[in-house]
């Protein structure tokens, strides 16, 4: 069966009138759901590149994150449900707003092929020691170049510390799928940053060019 708490996207785009919280629920909204909000706005701006429909798009969160309170079960994981709702409230802006298609299968994409050579590191941390002074906005900016399937997975893995399962409940994908994305993008993030390090003359611990 599957969890309570999961997002149906269509029973949100047929209710049509907020209906009214009890106290007990917006006790709920205010000391669960609300806390979200700036990891939310954080989510939502690397989606969307722009302050106003990162606010827009988390304003829209709350407004149907209150409208289905009642199917939100008190103490679990709230951070999950509301990233849910804003990437299904984020995939229906985009086909409002480019009328093509919103999935795009980046596995295939011939470019990164070689990303599973065991010659490449799977995993990387942010804070490694060659990254470490570099301005944060070359890190967001190399998050932000990232199509969007990879860029997502990196967004809820390594920021947002979701775990791989959590990961596919929140974009409806199998787990295989979440686990090859990451590491695509794992990498794809790595190229990005070694090369921008190597520009700038960082040194890895050893003392040489990364």
């Amino acid at each position: 069966m599957e969890n309570e708490n999961e997002y149906l996207e269509e029973e949100v785009e047929q209710q049509e009138e907020v209906p009214t919280a009890t106290p007990a629920q917006l006790a709920v909204f205010n000391n669960e759901l609300m806390p979200q909000i700036d990891a939310l706005y954080n989510f939502a701006f690397h989606l969307c590149y722009n302050e106003d429909d990162a606010n827009d798009l988390v304003q829209e969160t709350y407004l149907k994150a209150f409208r289905f309170i009642d199917k939100y079960i008190q103490g679990t994981n709230a951070k999950a449900w509301l990233f849910k709702i804003l990437k299904n409230a984020f995939i229906n802006q985009y086909r409002k707003k480019s009328k093509r298609p919103t999935q795009v299968d980046y596995e295939e994409i011939a470019t990164y092929h070689d990303s599973e050579d065991a010659s490449y590191v799977d995993f990387f941390d942010l804070r490694e020691e060659i990254f470490q002074g570099m301005m944060g906005d070359e890190v967001t900016n190399a998050i932000n170049a990232l199509p969007i399937d990879f860029r997502t997975v990196i967004l809820l893995c390594d920021i947002e510390g979701f775990t791989y399962e959590e990961i596919s409940k929140i974009i409806n994908i199998p787990i295989g799928t979440v686990r090859s994305r990451l590491h695509r993008a794992r990498n794809m993030l790595k190229e990005r940053l070694t090369n921008y390090a190597n520009s700038m003359g960082y040194k890895d611990k050893r003392g040489q060019k990364k």
